[in-house]
């Protein structure tokens, strides 16, 4: 048996990735996390049933920035949030739906005065709990220090919790990251353990966004 999971829109694929680059060490972390989720085959129940990611990634530099989605509607600066403004327009009306349809959430962040960046929460908070409730998220972060964003990851999870789409219990925090991954995302040592965190974080993504899919197409959502 297939199941593929949907991200954001992607029903039917799995993940939703949200990422806000840093300009030292946006390429390495995108390329191996976006490398992962394309050749990644998940199992659940043993070999019962493989799970394929189908992913769109949101960068709020792109986002809103010059002819990106959110750059006239706000500029980056939430006045009003989508949810109570009801004429969207229509490339702000497909982002919003591109995140309700999503099976799950994978936010992937550098850290930002220790906590989550102002543009990622700024991109997630424009759209209110009914475009992420019912969902399960995972929380990838890194920095050139030896903490890897993991007081980021605090944060981040947070504002997770509030919005519905709830973290999984694994992390995947990089220290240190260029002495892990090359440029290109490939890595330095592929025995690093450090590695080894994404692939377990996918594992409970996996599980658990095909769990509430489920539930959400039996019952819908609260």
């Amino acid at each position: 048996m297939l199941i593929e999971i949907h991200v954001l829109k992607i029903f039917r694929t799995l993940c939703s990735i949200l990422i806000h680059y840093n300009p030292f060490l946006q390429k390495s972390v995108h390329e191996w996390v976006t490398s992962t989720l394309t050749n990644r085959q998940g199992k659940l129940g043993g070999d019962k049933a493989t799970v394929k990611h189908d992913f769109t990634v949101l960068d709020p530099k792109t986002i809103f920035g010059k002819g990106g989605a959110l750059n006239e509607f706000s500029g980056a600066q939430m006045g009003v949030p989508t949810f109570m403004t009801k004429d969207l327009p229509p490339e702000v009306e497909a982002m919003k739906n591109t995140i309700k349809d999503a099976d799950c959430v994978l936010i992937v962040s550098p850290e930002y005065n220790h906590v989550v960046p102002p543009a990622l929460a700024s991109l997630m908070g424009h759209f209110g709990g009914s475009c992420y409730a019912c969902k399960p998220s995972g929380i990838v972060t890194y920095s050139p220090g030896q903490f890897g964003g993991a007081r980021a990851a605090l944060s981040i999870a947070t504002m997770c919790h509030e919005l519905g789409c709830l973290p999984v219990s694994k992390f995947c925090h990089l220290p240190s990251v260029c002495s892990i991954l090359n440029v290109d995302g490939t890595p330095i040592d592929p025995m690093n353990r450090m590695l080894k965190q994404l692939p377990a974080l996918l594992d409970q993504l996996e599980w658990n966004a095909v769990a509430m899919k489920n539930q959400r197409e039996m019952y819908g959502t609260f």
